[in-house]
């Protein structure tokens, strides 16, 4: 997704509006024929797996077999490896040190995650996903970067809870473009249950994809939240939040948060 995501148009717009679908199929018809396939595909996914875990570990089940980067959300290997080294950036300069154990929520096929696990220090890195199909390709990634002796943790999950992992134990927990996947409940899930994992001045730091009109969804793939939606459902689960204007600065289309158990400095 390009950086003019965020333009106040774009914010402000309904994906889900039969008029914003009419618009961009005229604008783009090359796209109607793909878009009509993925939603009979997504249709019938959503038959088979009523639950939003088992349907989107469906999707990614599709995805990955055509193609593991694009399945993560990069169309060329270039953007792989440049989403990559954003989220790393990101981190580092937020004062990701190698003492740190990492967890990182949907880590996908590594795309950020072989750098995290190159900069950690051995066993560090926690990289949790609900697609067994997209683990498998991490582990090829982390075969291809010749990272095996860091001992990273790849471990598949079936929901955001977190109960096998211990309290007070992540300084940086990560989770980028799995929100903008997920229904309200499953963030829900996962942020009543994040900090407990947490240290005390840990902090954890997810994207989403941010409206400032109507929440919406698009083909139970995509959705779109209010800030205000996010930084209050944090709140209800005692965490303190914050909306990071620096992230904002990316070229990425969706925007971030962070969340601790401690107030954050502004």
């Amino acid at each position: 997704m390009s950086k003019d995501a965020k333009s106040p148009k774009k914010l402000r717009s309904n994906r889900a509006a039969l008029t914003h679908k009419v618009g961009y199929a005229l604008r783009h018809p090359e796209r109607v024929g793909p878009y009509v396939r993925r939603a009979g595909r997504d249709a019938w996914l959503r038959v088979r797996h009523p639950d939003h875990v088992g349907y989107y570990r469906a999707v990614m089940a599709s995805d990955t077999r055509r193609d593991p980067e694009a399945a993560v959300g990069s169309r060329t290997h270039d953007r792989w490896l440049a989403l990559g080294q954003m989220q790393f950036d990101y981190l580092v300069e937020h004062g990701l040190r190698p003492d740190h154990r990492m967890l990182d929520i949907g880590c996908g096929n590594l795309r950020g995650g072989w750098r995290f696990i190159d900069h950690l220090d051995t066993g560090h890195y926690y990289g949790v996903d609900i697609s067994p199909d997209i683990l498998i390709a991490a582990k090829r990634t982390l075969t291809e970067r010749g990272l095996q002796a860091k001992l990273p943790h790849l471990t598949i999950t079936g929901d955001l809870r977190l109960e096998f992992l211990p309290d007070d134990h992540f300084d940086v927990i990560h989770a980028h473009s799995v929100f903008s996947h997920s229904p309200l409940s499953v963030i829900d899930e996962c942020l009543a249950h994040v900090g407990r994992v947490l240290t005390r001045t840990g902090f954890f730091d997810f994207t989403f994809d941010r409206t400032e009109g109507t929440e919406h969804q698009v083909l139970r793939e995509d959705f779109y939240y209010r800030t205000d939606t996010l930084l209050t459902l944090a709140a209800q689960h005692h965490l303190h939040a914050r909306f990071m204007e620096d992230w904002e600065k990316r070229p990425h289309g969706q925007s971030k948060i962070r969340v601790s158990r401690s107030p954050l400095p502004v």
